[in-house]
């Protein structure tokens, strides 16, 4: 059977723009440390939620955990974006190969997706949005970018295990 030459290239090129994705937010939290740090410092802190809010115990005040979650974010962007990206070399390599092979060349994406499930979603909307009450910040609240990035990640995860 021949492959899917269009379903294959369209799989690879998003699979390669969820790394090029990760890898850039994962490259602008390092290189605009301040201001993505700050992000996390006051969510963290919970400094911006409903005063009064009865959640409020649950703040991380010291500056060790602001840094300690904001490499873990940094880590876990970096990490789904490597997993992407070798995942998207497997199936560049395999595109003219059996079904079965491009299918298990694609099985790391998801892996990736998995990380990016786990740092956008878990890290995010569990974490930040729920547990430091993100939700009620007006100006540090990234729970809909989040969801965005996650969504597609999860789609994309979809489509590419979709048979030919």
């Amino acid at each position: 059977m021949t492959p899917n030459r269009s379903a294959r290239t369209a799989k690879i090129g998003m699979v390669f723009s969820l790394a090029a994705f990760a890898l850039l937010v994962a490259f602008n939290n390092v290189t605009d440390t301040r201001s993505n740090f700050l992000f996390v410092q006051h969510v963290l802190d919970m400094d911006t939620t409903f005063p009064g809010s009865a959640l409020r115990w649950r703040a991380l005040r010291l500056p060790l955990e602001w840094h300690a979650a904001y490499l873990a974010i940094i880590l876990g962007e970096f990490a789904t974006g490597l997993l992407f990206a070798v995942a998207g070399v497997r199936m560049l390599r395999s595109r003219a190969a059996t079904s079965e092979m491009f299918a298990g060349a694609s099985r790391l994406v998801h892996y990736a997706t998995l990380a990016g499930f786990l740092v956008w979603f878990t890290g995010f909307s569990v974490v930040g949005g729920e547990w430091f009450a993100m939700w009620q910040s007006q100006s540090w609240n990234g729970q809909e970018p989040a969801f965005r990035f996650f969504i597609t990640m999860l789609a994309v995860g979809l489509y590419v295990q979709q048979p030919e």
